[in-house]
């Protein structure tokens, strides 16, 4: 499977803007990534490994209760570059083991 870092990582930028055009943002906050599993996931390889790499992980239903995985970096800047920078570092782990990413968020 191919993925379009090129065009996520447009799109990271594109919401980031939007948003700080909207509120002021603080310097800095936990950013969360959130995947979604495909057919062929892993949930222990893919939570390992990205718990090795810095993240913290957890397991969160949806509004239908179907599980994502939630990996976390905190205390992070929040600046496009650092999103983008973890949500690329995370997209990778989480590729090798069935995972699609599905967006981020943040809390101050």
């Amino acid at each position: 499977m191919t993925h379009d870092y090129t065009a996520q990582r447009a799109e990271t930028y594109a919401v980031f803007q939007d948003i700080q055009s909207e509120a002021e943002l603080p310097d800095t906050g936990d950013i969360d990534y959130a995947f979604t599993a495909q057919n062929n996931a892993d949930w222990d390889a893919a939570e390992a490994a990205l718990a090795e790499a810095g993240f913290d992980c957890a397991r969160i239903p949806d509004e239908q209760g179907t599980p994502y995985l939630a990996a976390c970096l905190p205390d992070q800047p929040l600046t496009a570059m650092a999103i983008w920078l973890g949500e690329e570092a995370a997209t990778q782990l989480a590729l090798a083991h069935g995972f699609v990413p599905d967006g981020w968020g943040f809390s101050a």
